[in-house]
């Protein structure tokens, strides 16, 4: 499993990767859409302190909002709770504490569990700030992200649990044939049209991998970018 993790970073965690360099990219993308980023006020769904420790640019105020438990040191720049946005209890709590300038999520919607829950997930982006950046892989890019397998999502779901459990380049392999299943289960990666669809007032960005498309990112920013 080590071998197999070393070789997952060489392409996609590790300093200087494929992954590492995208990401950067990205960054700068998000910059360029957002310049006053380090006077706005971001609340991310679904993100992580490390990443935007490890980002080359810094908000003002970040609120992270994930399911995982969160660190319990953090900057003081950066603020953190455990609930489920597609809540709307919880969504309409968080637009009530207000003051949010640009909602953030990188890689979450493709992962809220059907399309009812991505209608609540978009709803809550909608109410919590007026600027947006959602980020997701584009389902037909030639290589599944999470598992870094090509043409891993088109393969019927019991092909890809069994797959899961032996493919080398997974980040933590399952231990049994249920927590493969969950793990395959709870991704469903987004078309362009389900993006369009989900966002109607927003610019639909592509981000791209030797020409063809390895992301979409949904924005909403004054002026357009």
């Amino acid at each position: 499993m080590a071998r197999s993790r070393a070789l997952r970073n060489r392409f996609v965690d590790a300093p200087g990767s494929l992954g590492e360099r995208l990401r950067i990219a990205r960054w700068q993308r998000f910059q360029r859409c957002f310049p006053g980023i380090e006077n706005m006020s971001v609340v991310d769904l679904g993100g992580t302190a490390e990443m935007w420790l490890r980002a080359p640019l810094r908000a003002k105020h970040v609120h992270l909002i994930n399911l995982e438990a969160h660190p319990a040191e953090l900057p003081d720049w950066i603020t953190a709770e455990n609930a489920d946005v597609t809540d709307p209890a919880i969504a309409a709590e968080l637009s009530d504490k207000g003051g949010y300038d640009l909602v953030f999520s990188n890689s979450t919607i493709e992962h809220v569990g059907g399309h009812s829950q991505r209608q609540k997930f978009v709803a809550a982006v909608e109410q919590l700030a007026p600027l947006h950046w959602i980020q997701t892989p584009y389902r037909y890019f030639p290589v599944e992200p999470h598992f870094v397998a090509p043409g891993f999502q088109f393969l019927p779901l019991t092909a890809r649990a069994r797959l899961v459990r032996h493919w080398p380049l997974v980040h933590s392999r399952p231990d049994s044939p249920e927590s493969a299943m969950n793990a395959v289960i709870n991704i469903e990666l987004l078309t362009r049209a389900e993006m369009r669809y989900l966002f109607p007032g927003s610019a639909i960005l592509s981000e791209r991998v030797l020409g063809a498309p390895k992301s979409l990112i949904a924005v909403r920013t004054e002026p357009a970018c």
